[in-house]
């Protein structure tokens, strides 16, 4: 048996040992419910500050990150703004450059083209005057020259009787020589005098197509440049036998010989069918048959070398002129292609700097849309911080004790 005194009234009693214990257990489990529900507070209200805390720093500090991280890209976006419109401004400025040197350019290139085109056509106009004239001259020269064939006409008719008894004629005049020494004689006598500068020899070198070759080959020259060149066939009458030719028979191999040694004028010294009315006329042209070919009777020789190198001294001046057209026309040709090559050439350094450009701003394009990823993550993990701060003010006792029985009985108790 154990006395209990009241702590109101001072009344002693006794009580046995079951119920003493029983008071003692109850003012334990007060006690111990008295302190569990402080504990409980306490630790709840410590759980909210620190999680408070927690949530109001992380949020704080994230806060700063993306005000930072907003900064920094507004700070790279106004950089990336100026470099594109600083980069905008000066490639507009080059291409308006550019543009106004070409045009400038082009413009300085048609106005030379316009130029020398205007001095060519002046020079064309003079040449196309000084041609007409230089006609007017050859018709004069072609005039005078036909009224001196009609006095060697008149001579060779005079003749005519001479050479149709040619057996006679060639006793008196071509004792002892051949119908080709005679020619040969002939040029010797006027060669230092009216060809100083030509050159007139016997055709040794036999083709290596036809086998034949000409008797004599007549060049001559003008300043170094040959202007006329004559392939001459001699035939004699007396020099065949038994079979009489005519002159037809040897103008295909006289055409040969012309064309492979490269002469332009051919000419057969013929004494071959003397009763011939048409070969007796003096100079026959037989172009109608080969080209540039003559047949002449040996009194025409000389005449017909004169005749053919004089004609060919007017054409120089001509050709030399033609020559010079022909270079300037080239010289043009060549601008016109300096001026093409440096269109190419700078197109080419345009689409160079344009690519560059393109290439920058493409490489600008990928590092806005990093950080627009950059900043889309950012604020991904805002979000995922608004998740956190949700889940904690979500938190309960019952959420907390729901797998817990002790804790969840204690709490139980309390309530």
């Amino acid at each position: 048996m154990k006395t209990i005194k009241c702590p109101k009234c001072g009344e002693q009693f006794t009580i046995d040992e079951s119920g003493y214990n029983e008071i003692v257990n109850q003012v334990k489990d007060e006690v111990f419910k008295q302190e569990l529900q402080e504990q409980a507070n306490a630790l709840k209200e410590k759980f909210a500050s620190e999680i408070k805390l927690a949530v109001n720093e992380a949020v704080a500090q994230k806060e700063k990150e993306i005000q930072s991280l907003k900064l920094q890209n507004e700070s790279l976006n106004n950089s990336m703004e100026e470099k594109i419109e600083l980069s905008n401004a000066k490639y507009k400025e080059e291409i308006a450059r550019l543009n106004g040197d070409l045009k400038a350019k082009d413009a300085s290139v048609k106005s030379q083209v316009e130029e020398a085109v205007q001095a060519k056509e002046k020079e064309i106009l003079k040449l196309s005057n000084e041609l007409s004239m230089k006609d007017k001259e050859n018709l004069l020269s072609i005039s005078n020259l036909k009224q001196q064939h009609a006095s060697d006409m008149k001579l060779m008719e005079e003749q005519v009787a001479y050479y149709k008894d040619l057996k006679t004629k060639l006793s008196t005049k071509l004792v002892g020589e051949t119908l080709e020494q005679h020619c040969l004689n002939l040029f010797n006598q006027l060669r230092t005098t009216a060809f100083p500068n030509a050159y007139f020899d016997k055709d040794n070198e036999v083709s290596k197509e036809s086998g034949s070759k000409g008797d004599f080959i007549f060049k001559d020259f003008a300043d170094g440049q040959e202007y006329i060149s004559i392939m001459f066939e001699m035939k004699n009458e007396n020099d065949t036998t038994a079979t009489k030719h005519k002159n037809e028979d040897f103008f295909k191999e006289l055409d040969k010989d012309r064309n492979e040694k490269g002469c332009e004028y051919a000419v057969l010294v013929s004494m071959l069918e003397p009763d011939s009315e048409f070969y007796n006329a003096g100079i026959v042209d037989v172009s109608f048959k080969y080209p540039k070919m003559y047949v002449i009777r040996p009194q025409c020789f000389i005449s017909m070398i004169t005749l053919l190198a004089n004609a060919a001294k007017n054409s120089i001046n001509y050709q030399k002129q033609l020559v010079e057209v022909k270079n300037q026309n080239i010289d043009i040709t060549h601008f016109e292609d300096d001026l093409n090559e440096f269109k190419a050439n700078f197109s080419r350094n345009v689409e160079i700097a344009k690519g560059k450009f393109d290439k920058s701003i493409e490489e600008i394009d990928k590092t806005i849309e990093h950080l627009q990823k950059v900043k889309d993550a950012l604020l991904g993990s805002g979000n995922q911080l608004r998740i956190a701060n949700d889940k904690v003010q979500d938190i309960t006792i019952k959420k907390l004790t729901k797998n817990n029985p002790t804790m969840k009985e204690k709490f139980d108790n309390l309530k």
